[in-house]
């Protein structure tokens, strides 16, 4: 029985539904959609843009910092954007911009301990602007409780509002010269324990402290950083300076943090397989993977031909009766069933007269002498009930029928 493949009808199409290169164009088309889908995973958190209208660095409202930003990047103050919370552990000056007093800053401040941080306070109310997204519309000025709970209950701020009439704002005495401000309108200011007053407003209330010893500073008014206060060339350039003055002796960058604001994410072990020095493995694997499938799909060498089901000649047929009495588990009655067929081949060879039967034909067999006596043979051939036993009985009686007749 040959090994036949069945085919199609004689009247079907010889070909698929599919051509092998629209096969190879679908498999590549899925590979490249799933690496995609990868990478974007994996940077899908820095690729967030982060135009929401709020008061952070990534946003281009009114109220955000991104005008600061950009501008220290132009001036090369290497301004960089945190979205991982373990870098915010640097010795550079860190600007933290919570947008309400329920932002936790218990975790923030214990990282900043004795570093360079400056904290902005809210102060806008805005809603989103429908024809131009990303940008706010002023609603009110927010309640005082928001910016006075951002640092509590650790430290206790008073925050008022006054009429400042865009008049100049006052700097301490070691401030350099170009750090010179005019009043928001209006100025918001702050009151507390513990303040030293860094920038004030012509009434003496603070707009920019330090709170006790430590490089830990608070800006009352966010409108000197913002992007509304980077609209005046004069305005941005003293920001600019208060960034620099801030920042700690040989500070290399400015930090301006996005955890705060919803933006941040924790490490990825899925974006480490594309960030060097593992990017060189993630490669060295792609490159496997391919040429593995080229492996699998392409053919090499001769082409060989399927091996018969069952093969020709004797040795086939005699291998194929075997395995059939092996599957059957009746190899235990070969034995006997041997016997008689060397007994039947002795009678014609050998000559044993026809009327002997039983024990007188094994006796005859006996008396013709040789190294083995009939009878013995015959007997470990009835007993034989394992294989090698029996396969072992079967060589002897065969030796013994050859020795007679040669």
């Amino acid at each position: 029985m040959s090994d036949v493949a069945i085919g199609a009808p004689s009247g079907a199409r010889a070909g698929g539904a599919f051509t092998t290169r629209t096969v190879a164009i679908l498999v590549a088309v899925g590979i490249l959609t799933f690496v995609g889908m990868l990478v974007l995973g994996a940077y899908a958190p820095d690729l967030r843009s982060g135009r929401n209208g709020g008061a952070h660095a990534l946003s281009n409202a009114a109220i955000g910092y991104s005008g600061i930003v950009r501008l220290a990047e132009a001036t090369g103050h290497n301004p960089q954007i945190v979205r991982d919370p373990r870098k915010l552990a640097t010795e550079d000056l860190v600007v933290l911009t919570p947008e309400a007093a329920a932002t936790d800053m218990t975790k923030m401040i214990e990282v900043r301990q004795g570093k360079p941080t400056l904290v902005i306070l809210p102060k806008w109310e805005t809603a989103a602007d429908q024809f131009h997204p990303g940008w706010v519309r002023f609603v009110d000025l927010k309640s005082t409780s928001e910016p006075d709970g951002v640092l509590a209950p650790k430290n206790v701020l008073k925050t008022r509002r006054y009429s400042s009439g865009g008049r100049p704002l006052l700097g301490v005495s070691w401030m350099p010269a170009t750090i010179r401000f005019r009043g928001p309108k209006p100025v918001q200011t702050i009151s507390g324990p513990d303040l030293t007053p860094l920038i004030t407003d012509d009434q003496g209330h603070i707009v920019l402290a330090q709170i006790g010893e430590h490089p830990f500073y608070v800006l009352a008014d966010p409108d000197l950083l913002s992007n509304i206060g980077m609209r005046d060339a004069g305005q941005a350039r003293a920001a600019l300076d208060l960034l620099d003055f801030l920042n700690a002796t040989g500070a290399k960058s400015i930090a301006f943090d996005v955890t705060l604001n919803g933006f941040g994410h924790g490490p990825s072990p899925l974006k480490l397989a594309f960030d060097p020095p593992f990017l060189a493995m993630t490669l060295a694997i792609a490159i496997a993977v391919l040429l593995a499938g080229i492996q699998a799909t392409a053919r090499f060498g001769v082409t060989q031909r399927r091996a018969r089901a069952i093969a020709f000649g004797k040795t086939a047929l005699i291998d194929n009766t075997a395995a059939l009495v092996r599957k059957a588990g009746r190899h235990g009655a070969l034995g006997p069933r041997y016997l008689d067929l060397v007994r039947e081949r002795a009678r014609t060879v050998l000559g044993v007269p026809s009327r002997l039967r039983d024990q007188a034909y094994d006796a005859y067999l006996d008396r013709l002498g040789g190294r083995a006596r009939f009878s013995e043979l015959a007997e470990q051939a009835r007993v034989a009930t394992d294989p090698r036993a029996m396969l072992q009985a079967a060589q002897a009686l065969h030796h013994w029928l050859w020795e007679k007749s040669r």
